[in-house]
């Protein structure tokens, strides 16, 4: 495998943290873009260059960016293009700013970042997206799933501001992949779903545990943050897709005991099924991600967890 040279949006996030690191294992060169600095056993290896993402111009200097600091300039060479972007750089729910304020940085921080790549030539486009453009999640009142798996030809019809957004920027993305199809740009749409991170199984899984019917927004599923990384690895990787979509989410379901269709049978009895599910298949299937990129999961929750 050849290293790529790959700038990351938004990677001092504690989800980006995870991405930049498994990309680093895997040896490819990385530029983060952020308001924030990464911590220092990551900043040691990778620059962050301080960028406002909602202003054009920022994202198509950082885009042409060189990757390392160095007096005098001269270890590469200048206006490289990037193999890769991948854009984690967001408000990741509602309510941490205005609602407006959420859909503008959302919505013109994605539109940035996808044109500017595609006009520069960048092949390859990862967004990062949410499982929660399905709906229940932030739903006024509870809703169901329209059917089961979720799988991504499940009719994305949110009613909140944040899944909203995102919605806004998988089609953004779609329109650009399409205009710039013939210049052999991919751009891959990941919808992740509740991040999990080393350490914190037991918070999320001692409440599901007990309320489990309860955590029906979350489609009792989950992706752990290392697997993401090993996601947006293997997307680097995969060439000539086009526009794709994936759940981006781990094998399993987060409740033990019982089978994947017998839980959901009691906890959502009026939603049909459109084919028949693995024994302990996520309800937001994960299969595409498997069969296209090639993912296998590395850190199921059976090895941090046990309801027993």
């Amino acid at each position: 495998m050849t290293p790529k040279r790959i700038i990351v949006t938004g990677g001092s996030g504690q989800v980006g943290q995870h991405v930049i690191a498994y990309l680093l294992e895997k040896g490819h060169d990385i530029l983060n873009l952020d308001l924030v600095p990464l911590p220092d056993h990551l900043a040691q290896h990778v620059h962050t260059l301080r960028v406002d993402l909602t202003d054009s111009g920022h994202v198509h200097s950082a885009l042409t960016s060189r990757f390392h600091p160095a007096c005098p300039f001269g270890r590469e060479p200048l206006n490289q293009i990037p193999d890769a972007v991948i854009h984690l750089a967001s408000y990741p729910r509602n309510m941490i700013v205005p609602d407006g304020e959420t859909y503008r940085v959302n919505t013109q921080a994605g539109y940035n970042v996808i044109e500017a790549a595609c006009r520069l030539g960048i092949k390859k486009i990862i967004i990062a997206s949410t499982v929660c453009v399905y709906g229940p999640a932030y739903a006024e009142g509870e809703i169901d799933f329209p059917s089961f798996p979720v799988d991504e030809e499940v009719d994305a019809s949110p009613m909140d501001t944040y899944a909203i957004s995102k919605v806004c920027v998988e089609r953004t993305a779609r329109g650009f992949a399409r205009r710039f199809a013939s210049k052999g740009v991919d751009v891959y749409v990941f919808r992740i779903a509740a991040v999990i991170r080393p350490g914190e199984y037991a918070r999320f899984l001692d409440g599901w545990k007990e309320n489990a019917a309860d955590f029906k927004a979350v489609g009792w599923s989950y992706t752990d943050a290392r697997d993401f990384g090993q996601m947006c690895h293997l997307a680097v990787l995969r060439d000539g897709l086009g526009y794709q979509i994936f759940n981006a989410t781990n094998d399993e379901i987060v409740v033990d005991g019982i089978s994947t269709t017998e839980f959901l049978g009691k906890v959502a009895s009026g939603v049909p099924f459109t084919r028949e599910m693995g024994e302990k298949e996520a309800p937001l299937t994960n299969r595409k991600i498997k069969e296209l990129l090639g993912f296998k999961e590395e850190h199921s929750w059976r090895k941090y967890y046990s309801y027993t």
